[in-house]
């Protein structure tokens, strides 16, 4: 089975341009996770002496693990992890990179892919870094 991944591949997406505060708010509405330095800028500023308010770090990692999920679909998404960097504050735009670091066809058919990412802000700065693995079962592809 060949699954089209070769060591090196690199895959890149745009996951935010111009980060909203609207949208740390719905992603504390969805987590449940409403601490005042992601949503209450009165707060972050005044009381935790931050510039504002900034994203949840876990928002940041589900828009990074976005791009290894295209890649390679989410079924075949076996482990994915990583360490936030930097904060993310309202008005960047993130980009994800991707790169293939193993490929390894499995004994019964299946391939497994190893990934690393890494996710940036407009300036450049690493925000975010993580790795992943994929496994591709014989006669599926991404």
């Amino acid at each position: 089975m060949t699954t089209g991944f070769r060591v090196g591949q690199t895959f890149q997406k745009v996951l935010v341009e111009d980060l909203k505060r609207t949208r740390l708010v719905q992603y504390a509405g969805a987590s449940g996770d409403f601490n005042p330095l992601h949503t209450d800028e009165v707060h972050a500023r005044d009381v935790a002496a931050f510039p504002g308010v900034f994203a949840h770090g876990m928002l940041t990692m589900a828009m990074s693990g976005t791009l290894v999920s295209d890649v390679v679909g989410i079924a075949n998404v076996r482990r994915f992890g990583g360490r936030f960097l930097a904060q993310v504050w309202p008005g960047q735009t993130l980009t994800a990179h991707l790169e293939v670091t193993e490929v390894e066809q499995h004994v019964r058919g299946g391939t497994r892919v190893e990934f690393v990412l890494s996710t940036r802000n407009e300036h450049g700065d690493e925000v975010f870094r993580g790795t992943a693995t994929a496994v591709l079962e014989r006669g599926r592809s991404a």
